[in-house]
């Protein structure tokens, strides 16, 4: 389980094709210090498994269903991303609950600055727009932030100057793919009112 609250920009070091999986090594620091073998790490949003590490990097598997689901430009080496360790019991949630399990891509329209901050305006699916909501959470590359516009077709988030420059969201520009995981509340009622509408039929 995780927060959101991004503590470092990492690199993929490798990659290798293993099947339909991969294996990655990321140099993540910070986020190594404090991890032991079989604890979990965020890489721009996707939950990862350490299996391997030393004193820099860490070493973890991408199953075939986390590629298809996830940004496949997330996947080269030298790529930049978003790093959370996952929260410990009784720690402060900054953010909001984040599973680590993205819910697929959104692609960036348009960005527009206004003064030190900027709006950047997402289309979204139509698996993913109903669980969006005007002032709900969502996590953009495993960065928890709060919807200030939605459409039926698109949402929009507001990024202060920290988010800009403490994670990889400044550098995004129209056309780019990005991780998102719904909130999990909105995905538990989407559910449920499934269910709720077929008994009523």
């Amino acid at each position: 389980m995780f927060t959101g609250i991004i503590a470092e920009l990492g690199t993929i070091e490798s990659v290798s094709p293993t099947g339909d999986s991969m294996r990655v090594v990321v140099r993540a620091p910070k986020a190594v210090a404090q991890a032991s073998h079989g604890d979990s790490i965020a890489i721009s949003g996707v939950c990862l498994t350490v299996i391997e590490q030393d004193a820099e990097t860490f070493t973890a598997d991408v199953m075939g269903q986390t590629l298809s689901m996830s940004n496949p430009d997330q996947w080269v080496e030298g790529r930049t991303v978003n790093v959370e360790s996952a929260m410990s019991l009784g720690e402060q949630l900054g953010g909001h609950i984040v599973q680590g399990h993205v819910d697929g891509t959104a692609r960036v329209v348009s960005t527009t600055q206004n003064g030190d901050w900027r709006v950047v305006h997402f289309a979204l699916s139509p698996a993913h727009a109903p669980l969006v909501v005007d002032k709900g959470s969502i996590a953009v590359d495993g960065v928890s932030l709060t919807v200030s516009a939605v459409g039926d077709d698109w949402c929009e988030v507001s990024l202060i100057p920290e988010s800009l420059v403490a994670t990889t969201l400044g550098r995004l520009e129209p056309g780019a793919l990005v991780n998102i995981e719904t909130d999990i509340l909105a995905r538990h009622v989407a559910r449920l009112a499934h269910f709720t509408k077929g008994s009523a039929s």
